[in-house]
């Protein structure tokens, strides 16, 4: 079992929900995301499942939502501008983690050699 505090990504909400075995050890960490994160996992649930199962499943994440000051906003955009492959939400993910000073959770490649990311591909 896992009580470490991770930031996940969109992508691993995903890749948990999908039951990937690579993410199961993360399955009961401690987790905080942001409304920038379940907007897009709404979205991508979205194209592959009915409305009551995605409403289901925003209902339990919504429960670890933070909020992401004026600070995260402006280090997320510089970091965007910096790569422009990595998507805003996650971005502002990645600037909530460092000021929680955790690590970030994700199987996207933009951010796998930033510091304090944990990097679980597919």
């Amino acid at each position: 079992m896992n009580n470490e505090v991770l930031f996940f990504d969109t992508y691993a909400i995903i890749e948990i929900i999908r039951g990937n075995p690579k993410y199961k050890f993360y399955e009961n960490s401690t987790v905080i995301t942001t409304i920038f994160n379940l907007a897009e996992l709404d979205y991508n649930l979205r194209k592959d499942l009915p409305q009551e199962k995605v409403d289901e499943i925003i209902s339990i994440y919504k429960d670890y939502i933070v909020l992401a000051t004026t600070d995260d906003l402006k280090s997320a955009s510089n970091l965007k501008l910096k790569n422009k492959q990595m998507s805003l939400p996650d971005t502002i993910g990645y600037s909530v983690a460092k000021r929680y000073n955790i690590k970030f959770l994700t199987g996207d490649e933009a951010f796998k050699d930033l510091p304090n990311v944990e990097f679980v591909k597919k």
